[in-house]
């Protein structure tokens, strides 16, 4: 297919209405056009992130202007480049954060939040990127200002986001501690850089804290839970300790005691990516290609893929992730490459 030809059409998996996997409907539709700062991929993979599923089920605050295609990160060749849309050229291979549209044979995304696939990453691997390294970055570093030489808890320490913080905060010379739900997937937190990992079902993560620390407890806490867990994070947390929410998996309804945060002089903050401006995820693009891109091309650090789905298997991907089936990431084969 020329992709100049008038009136092209493509593959998409589309959610013309919230509900169950049913929801997720293959369609035909027309193939969008990249305005000035923008180009075209055509998409050989895409990941899939818990958000998919909020949005699949109706319980995502969307965007305005967003489609009802989800897919909020991919990886592919440039074949379209928009007025502006400096450095790139068509042909050009590279990973993205997108706003909407990634589960597709085609998608748009701004020039500011592509970037290079790293040296020594394949197409699939460089789709499970974009959303973990960004949400870590603005969440971890920026927003909870983790530094070398701190200590960091991560909640869901084996999930997407959480496999790929534990080997961050680690490459930039952090102790991570991390939970997860099973003893195999604490044994990954621990290949993957961890210190200590702790099975919330049998162990209580405040006093495993406190064993691992001589009582001083960590710097910071990475968490998507909410819930149960707020209170509990306070007494996990350091003195000037900073306490990150990500997501409320658990609950969105938290509880804290007003004395624990004052004698801790903790900072509770939170971080969300999806309605940062354009500008703003440029800005972090630029900041994860000068700092983070290195320790990826050495292997420092990799995104850790669970399993590989086609895109018409989509609701495979969903009810896995879905399940807690999934230690890292899930990703959508769009097409096979032909990347050299």
């Amino acid at each position: 297919m020329d992709i100049n030809d008038a009136g092209r059409r493509a593959l998409v998996v589309d959610i013309p209405r919230p509900g169950g996997l049913d929801a997720l409907v293959l369609a035909d539709k027309p193939i969008p056009a990249p305005t000035a700062g923008e180009v075209l991929i055509e998409v050989h993979a895409a990941g899939v992130n818990r958000a998919d599923i909020k949005q699949r089920a109706g319980d995502y605050p969307m965007p305005a202007g967003a489609s009802t295609v989800p897919g909020l990160e991919v990886s592919g060749r440039i074949v379209q480049v928009g007025k502006g849309a400096t450095p790139w050229r068509e042909g050009d291979w590279v990973c993205a954060l997108v706003v909407d549209g990634g589960y597709a044979e085609y998608c748009i995304a701004p020039a500011v939040q592509c970037l290079p696939i790293p040296r020594g990453l394949d197409v699939v691997q460089a789709a499970a990127l974009p959303e973990a390294v960004f949400t870590v970055w603005t969440a971890l570093f920026e927003q909870a200002g983790l530094r070398s030489g701190e200590r960091v808890l991560i909640h869901g320490g084996a999930s997407g986001i959480g496999t790929t913080a534990i080997q961050m905060a680690t490459a930039f010379g952090a102790e991570a501690y991390a939970t997860a739900g099973s003893g195999e997937r604490c044994a990954l937190c621990v290949t993957l850089g961890a210190r200590a990992a702790f099975n919330y079902r049998e162990v209580d993560f405040v006093q495993a804290i406190a064993d691992h620390t001589a009582g001083q407890g960590v710097d910071v806490i990475l968490d998507m839970v909410g819930g149960s867990y707020a209170p509990r994070n306070l007494r996990a947390l350091a003195q000037h300790g900073r306490l990150c929410f990500i997501a409320g998996d658990e609950s969105q309804d938290i509880a804290f005691t007003v004395r624990e945060i004052t004698l801790k002089r903790a900072v509770i903050t939170g971080s969300t990516l999806r309605h940062r401006s354009i500008q703003d995820k440029g800005r972090v693009a630029s900041i994860l290609r000068e700092k983070l891109w290195p320790l990826i091309e050495a292997g420092a650090v990799r995104p850790h893929i669970d399993r590989v789905v086609p895109l018409a298997e989509v609701a495979r991907a969903h009810e896995a992730l879905e399940a807690g089936l999934v230690a890292g990431k899930v990703v959508l084969r769009v097409r096979e490459s032909d990347r050299p």
